[in-house]
C-alpha cells in the first residue's frame, strides 16, 4: 500500500477556479496532495488569497513543494501578482514554481501577451526560487460548444480563416501535472511550448465538428457590446488587440513537446 504524501508533497495551484486551474488539479489528484488557491476564496475549502495584495498567501503556500501559477485573464498588472506569489513561495520554502505563460509571449501588437513575457523574466531573475514556464496555444474547448455538437452559429470578431494551433486543455493540464510531479530535478529552467496537432481555422474546426454550424466575423465593437460587458477598458483594450492580432497573423505553435513530456503526441482538436 502507498503511503500517502506528506505535508511536503503538497502543490498549491494559484488559479484552481478557473477551468485551466480546475483541469490541473484534475490531472494532479493521485499523484500528490493539492491544495486548490484562488486569488479570492470562491469555492469552500479553497484559502483566502488574495494576489493583488498577497494577504493569504504565506498561509496558503506553508508546507507545498510546488506552485502552479496561473494569472486571472487579462489582468492590468499581472506581473506584481507573480511578485507577490514569488516572494510568499521563496518565504514558505517552495521548490519550484511553474508559470502560466502563453505562446509568443513576447508579441508587441497583443499587451497582455506581453505582460506573460514580463512574467516570464520576473520569474528567471527573482531568485530564491527553481521554475519552469509553460507557453500553451488557443484551447480547443474554448468552442466547446462547436465540439459537443451543441453550437449552430458561431460569431467571431476576426477571420474564422485565421489559422491556430489548438491544443486540449487536457494535455496541457498532463504537461502541468508531470512538470510538477517530476519536479525542479528534472524541469528547473525549461519553457515548454504546447501547440495542438495541426494549423487549424475556425471555419475548417467547425466543419469537422460534425453539425451544421454558421460561422460569421463581426466588429471587434459587436463582439464586445454581446461579450465584453463585464469587462474593464482596459480588458477590453487588451481582448481588442488580440482579436486585431488573429485577424492579421493566427496564432500557431508547436507540439513537439508532448511525445517529450507525456510519450505522445498532442490529442487531435476534433
Amino acid at each position: 500500500m502507498t503511503e500517502s504524501p506528506s505535508r511536503g508533497a503538497e502543490i498549491a495551484v494559484l488559479g484552481a477556479a478557473g477551468k485551466t486551474g480546475t483541469a490541473v488539479v484534475a490531472a494532479l489528484e493521485g499523484l500528490a496532495d493539492v491544495r486548490r488557491v484562488v486569488h479570492t476564496a470562491r469555492r469552500p475549502g479553497d484559502f483566502a488569497v488574495d494576489l493583488e495584495t498577497g494577504a493569504g498567501l504565506n498561509e496558503a503556500l506553508s508546507g507545498c513543494r510546488g506552485v502552479y501559477f496561473i494569472a486571472p485573464n487579462v489582468h492590468p498588472d499581472e506581473p506584481a501578482l507573480l511578485r507577490n506569489a514569488l516572494a510568499a513561495a521563496v518565504s514558505a520554502g517552495v521548490e519550484h514554481v511553474v508559470y502560466h505563460s502563453v505562446a509568443w509571449p513576447y508579441t508587441p501588437l497583443m499587451p497582455h501577451h506581453v505582460d506573460k513575457a514580463r512574467c516570464e523574466d520576473v520569474l528567471r531573475t527573482f531568485g530564491g526560487l527553481r521554475w519552469t514556464v509553460l507557453q500553451p496555444c488557443a484551447y480547443a474547448e474554448n468552442f466547446g460548444a462547436v465540439l459537443d455538437g451543441s453550437a449552430t452559429t458561431v460569431e467571431l470578431p476576426y477571420s474564422p480563416d485565421a489559422t491556430f494551433s489548438f491544443v486540449r486543455l487536457a494535455d496541457v493540464a498532463g504537461v502541468a501535472a508531470r512538470v510538477l510531479s517530476e519536479g525542479p530535478d528534472i524541469h528547473h529552467g525549461a519553457t515548454y511550448e504546447l501547440g495542438g496537432p495541426e494549423a487549424l481555422s475556425v471555419r475548417e474546426l467547425c466543419d469537422r465538428a460534425g453539425g451544421p454550424v454558421s460561422v460569421k466575423q463581426v466588429s471587434v465593437d459587436e463582439w464586445m457590446s454581446r461579450h465584453g460587458r463585464d469587462l474593464t477598458d482596459d480588458g477590453r483594450a487588451r481582448l481588442s488587440a488580440m482579436f486585431e492580432f488573429y485577424d492579421r497573423y493566427g496564432f500557431l505553435a508547436g507540439g513537439a513537446m508532448f511525445e517529450s513530456l507525456l510519450g505522445r503526441p498532442p490529442a487531435p482538436v476534433t
